[in-house]
């Protein structure tokens, strides 16, 4: 029998405020039909908690440290980058981005940094993730993404809007030093049809 790895708490993002106001902003958003995803799962906690409120739920990590903390709670989560070797389209898709911006100097060189670095303008991450996410919305479907006012939330905007998505703040809370911004981000034109929210 082969050992399993022992889980490194340090080494992934432990939930916190930011991820109660995305969970907040998901439940609110979630009906029994819906398909949802979550990118950047960490822990696995709004995926375990939300979980129980929808039809299914696929979660995502680039971290295996997230990712085998998340099975460990029972959750149906893959090892990504992001979108990459996901082909199905979604109801509800949720981020809680890496959005602090972040000179080279101040990376740890561990896994944690995928959590939080952000690049040197908080929005390497945030601005990939809105590239991409159109093709994995159904109809009528949109996302939630946790941003913070150090990422700049007019810059988010925009860059939402050039990408043909409406962006609505939908929830936000002060914290320390910076506000936390829960975007609601959909299509502007809808297209037909349906995917199977199948990987």
């Amino acid at each position: 029998m082969t050992a399993t790895a022992p889980i490194n708490n340090e080494e992934f993002y432990q939930p916190a405020e930011d991820t109660y106001l995305l969970l907040r902003a998901a439940l609110a958003e979630a009906r029994p039909e819906t398909q949802a995803l979550e990118i950047g799962c960490g822990s696995g906690f709004i995926s375990q908690e939300l979980g129980a409120k929808v039809a299914r739920l696929l979660a995502t990590d680039i971290n295996p440290h997230a990712v085998r903390a998340a099975r460990a709670r029972g959750i149906e989560v893959i090892r990504a980058d992001l979108f990459q070797g996901i082909k199905g389209k979604f109801d509800l898709i949720l981020f809680n981005a890496p959005y602090l911006p972040t000179e080279p100097k101040e990376r740890t060189g561990q896994w944690i940094d995928y959590a939080l670095d952000g690049g040197e303008n908080g929005r390497q991450t945030v601005d990939r993730f809105i590239e991409d996410l159109a093709l994995h919305l159904r109809p009528g479907g949109r996302a939630l993404l946790l941003i913070s006012s150090l990422t700049g939330l007019t810059e988010v905007r925009r860059t939402a809007e050039a990408a043909g998505l409406t962006a609505e703040v939908v929830a936000d809370e002060g914290c320390f030093f910076e506000r936390l911004h829960v975007l609601r981000l959909g299509t502007i034109y809808s297209s037909s049809g349906s995917g199977s929210g199948a990987t």
